[in-house]
């Protein structure tokens, strides 16, 4: 069988793709994945073939930007998320994509929650879709509005949207929204952290280390590691006597933190599973694929938002007790040390955390449910 998947031009979007995209290749069947030729880097390693389509991520927002006057990642209005994600994404990738698939001819396409590109070529194609979902749903405040905009893009284009078959859905029960109830179309996949191709499967739960002294990997994403923001929050931790792994993203340097510490090691950009395996719990942006990698391992997490849908993760993450979130403001540094102090202190949480880790291990592999789609569609 042939799978494409298409993602949104963004490594918090493409990576939870990947166990999946992994799962159908060793059944031997043919993937690739549809986004912005910038990933060939990341998709090359794996062996999975790139069908580039459309502009990076940077482009996509300064041209939201200019139509809505609004930054869509640091101020995430309905209006601008929906513009960003159905309005611009389509306008600048639809046509390219289309071309590309066609060519392609896929069996099935598999698109990442956010990803508009996707769901309007398997309606051109008239191919099953699946939405893979990358954590909590995002609320109806945000979709609505984003389906209104994309439909009216397929409508010029003479398509109207085809719903999903599947719904792929790698959140557990306990982080999803109060009053939630799992949709007819819903597959549960269980979650990975993110890890370089070739390396070993997922490790089990192993939760906190233990020890005198903390150690906690901080990490704010590939996008969001802005120094300006971090360092007064690595200074305030380094005083509470925990030592610090620091992961500077795709952006920023060593040297652009000023500080000088043995106590400090600085990581590039690295898978997530090569992170967490020696750390006591994980102060992090709110990503989905840093918040449900480091929950699989059942770490509990300090959430401190920077803007995008980290604001749904770190309230998720306050719910099931796994952790403590940080909202804006001026003492989120003084608020980041007292928060890893009181998980260190309060067993509560790291119990918390196991017990999303143990729901994880119980939900069905990247095979099981790469095999489940797979039989649907003989």
């Amino acid at each position: 069988m042939r799978i494409l998947f298409s993602s949104t031009p963004a490594h918090g979007h493409l990576l939870p793709l990947l166990p999946l995209a992994r799962a159908f290749q060793e059944r031997g069947d043919q993937v690739a994945v549809l986004t912005a030729g910038v990933f060939a880097p990341v998709l090359a390693p794996e062996g999975i073939e790139l069908l580039p389509a459309g502009p990076a991520a940077d482009v996509l927002f300064a041209e939201s930007g200019r139509r809505t006057g609004v930054d869509a990642a640091a101020n995430p209005t309905p209006e601008a998320v929906a513009e960003f994600f159905a309005g611009t994404r389509i306008d600048l990738t639809a046509d390219e994509a289309l071309a590309a698939a066609r060519q392609w001819a896929p069996d099935l396409v598999v698109a990442e929650a956010m990803d508009f590109v996707g769901p309007l070529v398997a309606a051109a194609l008239g191919v099953p879709l699946a939405t893979h979902a990358f954590g909590p749903a995002v609320p109806p405040e945000f979709t609505d509005g984003i389906a209104e905009v994309a439909a009216a893009r397929y409508a010029a284009r003479g398509l109207t949207p085809v719903p999903a078959r599947w719904y792929v859905d790698p959140c557990p029960d306990l982080l999803q929204a109060p009053g939630w109830a799992p949709a007819a179309t819903r597959l549960p996949l269980r979650p990975e952290p993110h890890r370089g191709p070739g390396a070993a499967g997922p490790a089990p739960a192993a939760g906190p280390r233990g020890g005198d002294r903390a150690r906690v990997l901080v990490t704010f994403g590939t996008h969001f590691s802005d120094p300006a923001v971090l360092t007064p929050i690595l200074a305030e931790l380094r005083a509470t006597g925990a030592d610090l792994v620091i992961t500077l993203g795709l952006t920023a340097r060593a040297e652009d933190y000023d500080l000088d510490d043995d106590g400090i090691t600085f990581a590039p950009f690295t898978p997530l599973a090569d992170l967490l395996h020696d750390v006591d719990l994980v102060v992090t942006h709110g990503g989905a694929g840093t918040t449900l990698g480091a929950l699989a391992r059942g770490l509990p997490l300090v959430v401190v938002p920077q803007g995008a849908d980290q604001f749904l993760q770190a309230a998720a993450v306050e719910r099931a007790g796994a952790g403590i979130a940080v909202p804006p403001g001026a003492d989120v540094p003084q608020a980041v040390a007292k928060a890893v102090t009181a998980l260190r202190s309060d067993g509560t949480h790291a119990a918390a955390a196991r017990a999303v880790a143990d729901q994880v291990a119980a939900m069905p592999s990247p095979g099981q449910v790469a095999a489940t789609l797979a039989a649907a569609l003989a």
